[in-house]
């Protein structure tokens, strides 16, 4: 891990007093990070993949930073430890960066508690730099029933760094023709060995379904997708078929894929994997019990890596080619959804998912969580319908990335 320490220090000081005069600090950096040492006037040989942070060695540097404004890393950290007139420096610098629009955090204080911090910081910059760049295709349409799952494109190119790029529903039509039954069958047959059953599901729903998966593949190579959305409904209307287990592959296989052409919900779905790793759950709220703060959620589709065993079924509400049924293993779940058109708003909480319910007037996958929050969000003050489950406890990781990037919290 390599850390880039931008120095300000007084013309009056020379380099050897700078480094002695910071020595415990600049000592324990050195234990967990490669230590650069970047004269301010030489910012500009660093690169946006560079983490950087302002080292404040002395006082008096205040004007020097306001002249390099353009070039500071955002958001901009800064380092004191308060000996040479650092601390005083780094306060006046802080304040006046604020009044620009520009977040900033002093790091100063017990030194395991900057190191701690430092690597919080260190790893909200990877994340950040990951998402960059990233494509998010949108196949087909968003469901008519989404009316409050908007993004504006360009503001949340803007905020984030992400693209999302319209692709017709169509081009998935004229593959899935294009491709025969023996492509597939073999997958097929692997997938049907793996199931713990097949239920409602024929053969030929099978064959079709897998046909989607490949399909869609094809696209997500051709775009260069991090991330799709799919107009599942729209499809079953032109094919026949749905696409949850094409959906439950690609997440498997670390292309993550939502349903129903849900744009806040993929973007949730993308930072959930930049940040621990795994594939997530992309769900209905289908039951709510404020009382006891228990919540069932729903859907159709889920990454086979993210069950202990999987039932193949149809899909619920149209009772028509693949749905998945996953068991999922019991214990520590986080929940959490990004909003807002530009996706500066988040829900998060953690929980415990207790149990693999089976009701049969709900999507086919279904887990009961009991909630270390009020339920009554939902009830009160939702960020639209679907929601974002993963398993383990990763508030903390979702609330330090979320908050650097200045997203309001819902409670």
């Amino acid at each position: 891990m390599v850390i880039n320490l931008i120095t300000f220090a007084s013309l009056l000081h020379k380099q050897a007093s700078v480094r002695s005069s910071h020595e415990i600090v600049l000592a324990e950096l050195e234990k967990y990070f490669t230590v650069r040492f970047v004269d301010y006037q030489q910012m500009n040989s660093l690169t946006p993949d560079d983490f950087s942070i302002l080292f404040i060695a002395t006082g008096g540097v205040e004007r020097l930073v306001m002249q390099h404004f353009e070039q500071l890393p955002r958001p901009t950290i800064l380092l004191a430890d308060g000996m040479q007139n650092s601390l005083a420096a780094a306060l006046e610098i802080s304040s006046w960066l604020r009044t620009r629009g520009m977040r900033s955090e002093i790091l100063h204080g017990e030194l395991t508690e900057i190191i701690k911090r430092l690597l919080v910081m260190y790893n909200n910059f990877k994340a950040q730099r990951k998402l960059n760049g990233s494509r998010i295709g949108v196949i087909g349409t968003p469901s008519s029933w989404l009316i409050s799952s908007n993004v504006d494109y360009l503001l949340a190119k803007r905020r984030w760094g992400i693209e999302y790029t319209d692709i017709p529903l169509e081009r998935v039509t004229e593959y899935f023709n294009s491709i025969s039954d023996d492509e597939v069958g073999n997958a097929c047959a692997e997938l049907a060995e793996k199931a713990l059953a097949c239920r409602e599901a024929s053969p030929e729903d099978m064959l079709k379904a897998m046909k989607i998966y490949k399909a869609l593949k094809r696209i997500v190579e051709e775009e260069k997708l991090a991330a799709l959305t799919l107009s599942c409904f729209k499809l079953i209307e032109s094919t026949g078929t749905s696409g949850c287990l094409a959906l439950s592959l690609l997440n498997d296989e670390g292309i993550i894929a939502g349903c129903e052409g849900d744009l806040q919900s993929i973007f949730t779905m993308l930072i959930t994997k930049t940040l621990t790793g795994q594939a997530a759950f992309m769900a209905n709220p289908s039951m709510i019990n404020a009382r006891t703060n228990e919540i069932i959620l729903a859907h159709c589709t889920i990454g086979l890596k993210q069950t202990e065993q999987f039932i193949l079924r149809s899909h619920f509400e149209t009772d028509m080619s693949i749905g998945i049924q996953g068991l999922l293993p019991l214990g520590d779940v986080t929940i959490v959804k990004c909003g807002g058109e530009c996706l500066d708003e988040y829900y998060l909480t953690t929980g415990r998912l207790t149990e693999n319910t089976n009701y049969i007037n709900m999507c086919r996958t279904q887990v009961r969580i009991k909630l270390d929050s009020p339920a009554s969000y939902f009830l009160k003050n939702p960020l639209g319908n679907h929601h974002i489950l993963v398993h383990g406890n990763y508030k903390t990781l979702f609330d330090e990335f979320l908050q650097v990037n200045a997203c309001k919290r819902t409670e």
